[in-house]
């Protein structure tokens, strides 16, 4: 039953749509009807502008990164990856917003930063890097999640394993269209100062 809640309290805490949020409090926008639609750190940079966008990372962040600590905070024997999953699908598929929400980059790694600091530092090098080079965010985070996989290998954190595997298809399925307009060179690219 504790470990039923744990899971619930996870995703609910996941569900919650900072960029929703922070677009409707601060800018009387709902950002869905803004950009790409998505609700995520991506189209708040773009629709509410740069501080929007670091808050709503941070907030994405921060949700996953805390849920980690849930099974040692209430003593119960999970991995608190496993705990992670659950807001990283509440993230993406919010019970709040009809189960429409983010494409799960930021939540994602806020549950990396809490268990391998160290990987999640790699992984973060490799993103911004990649970002540099193609200007593509949507490609870095894909690159990024693939990358895990083979970190999490180099660890030999089997867990981690797992789940990065699962998260990089999820995040890889909700990059689809991303992928599309890549090929096809209509993808908004982020602009250097």
């Amino acid at each position: 039953m504790a470990l039923c809640l744990l899971f619930i309290a996870s995703y609910l805490i996941g569900s919650i749509p900072s960029g929703y949020l922070i677009g409707k409090i601060f800018f009387k926008k709902d950002i869905r009807d803004f950009g790409s639609g998505n609700t995520g750190a991506t189209n708040s940079f773009r629709v509410l502008g740069k501080p929007a966008g670091f808050a709503v990372t941070f907030f994405d962040i921060f949700k996953g990164f805390i849920v980690v600590f849930f099974p040692l905070w209430f003593s119960i024997d999970i991995h608190g990856l496993i705990v992670g999953i659950f807001a990283i699908i509440g993230h993406v598929y919010p019970i709040y917003l009809k189960f429409k929400g983010g494409k799960a980059v930021a939540t994602s790694a806020g549950v990396l930063l809490a268990v391998n600091p160290l990987l999640f530092l790699v992984l973060i090098t490799i993103f911004f890097v990649i970002l540099y080079l193609t200007k593509y965010v949507s490609l870095s985070s894909i690159i990024a999640a693939c990358c895990c996989v083979i970190g999490s290998i180099f660890v030999q954190d089997y867990i981690l394993l797992i789940v990065s595997v699962i998260v990089a298809s999820l995040l890889i399925y909700r990059h689809t269209s991303n992928i599309k307009r890549i090929l096809k060179g209509t993808e908004p690219k982020i602009k250097w100062m």
